[in-house]
């Protein structure tokens, strides 16, 4: 008796796992080549996409539109960055591949709760951390029975 394989008898399958190859594939590519001059447009171009397939796929997949993914990982290495405390903010803006300060400083804003020249003085190095136990504090999740009522 024959097995049956599903990439090989539903072609809607087939496709879709090629979908979910082309995405990794780009999301991976984001990944390495975030400091790059990347839109969507080359992305999909790079996959034999269109621009708009892709971010729909994209978004179905990962939950986030390729721009906003790519974004993110600027600003998580802007934070490293920011971190070490030598470079400026417009600086650090230009290294991770952004080519708007104001967009990077409105985005970064977004995501960390906090402007970059904030986030770069609350972290520089010699700046005195709170004491640990402070810190696990007020960084501890609460679970619902724990919230207080309203």
């Amino acid at each position: 008796m024959p097995t049956h394989h599903p990439a090989t008898d539903d072609p809607a399958f087939a496709h879709r796992l090629r979908d979910l190859a082309r995405l990794r594939r780009i999301r991976d590519r984001i990944d390495r080549e975030h400091a790059q001059p990347l839109d969507v447009e080359a992305l999909a171009r790079g996959e034999h996409m269109s621009a708009g397939h892709l971010s729909r796929q994209f978004r179905q997949t990962y939950g986030e539109t390729p721009y906003s993914y790519l974004m993110t990982r600027r600003i998580e290495r802007a934070m490293a960055l920011l971190r070490r405390g030598d470079l400026s903010v417009t600086n650090v803006c230009f290294a991770v591949g952004c080519q708007s300060l104001g967009t990077f400083s409105t985005r970064f804003t977004e995501l960390v709760g906090e402007p970059p020249s904030a986030y770069r003085a609350r972290h520089a190095p010699g700046t005195p951390e709170p004491p640990p136990c402070l810190t696990k504090h007020a960084t501890r999740p609460i679970r619902n029975r724990e919230a207080p009522a309203t």
